[in-house]
């Protein structure tokens, strides 16, 4: 793989899915998706918690693929200032709410475990949490290479 944080410029079309921080798309893709499931399957228990880990989970999940497809088509023209500088707030943003999320559904989840009545829903949400911190992980790894990338631009 070449790095793409020596330069200042976003890859386009295949390449894509040949440099790094880019690479990381489809793993934060699959595992965002994989929260979402797990969570929208799961017995809402607390609804203001659980809400926000749903929220964070879509609104990366869409985010990191229509940043996928424009970075695919070339729309960003091969990558501007204006377009490295989004990428960054993205994933600056991405990360500082799935952090926010995870936490949360590890919180919930941990309440969970004090009744021997909800047993069954707290091994539902288990999965959840450690997703939610892989997620956090790659999210966080992309927006530190992204944000050197900005940096250089």
């Amino acid at each position: 793989m070449s790095s793409s944080t020596s330069t200042s410029t976003l890859p386009s079309g295949l390449a894509v899915l040949r440099t790094f921080p880019d690479v990381l798309f489809i793993p934060e893709i699959i595992f965002g998706g994989l929260v979402w499931i797990l969570v929208a399957s799961s017995k809402v228990l607390a609804p203001m918690l659980q809400g926000w880990v749903m929220f964070v989970s879509v609104f990366c999940f869409v985010m990191s693929f229509s940043l996928l497809c424009l970075y695919f088509c070339g729309v960003h023209g091969g990558g501007g200032s204006c377009w490295v500088t989004l990428d960054a707030i993205c994933h600056s943003t991405a990360a500082l709410f799935y952090l926010s999320a995870a936490v949360l559904e590890a919180y919930t989840t941990y309440s969970l475990g004090f009744s021997i009545l909800l047993a069954r829903q707290y091994r539902e949400n288990i999965p959840a949490v450690v997703f939610a911190f892989v997620a956090t992980l790659l999210y966080v790894i992309h927006q530190v290479f992204s944000l050197l990338r900005w940096k250089s631009s």
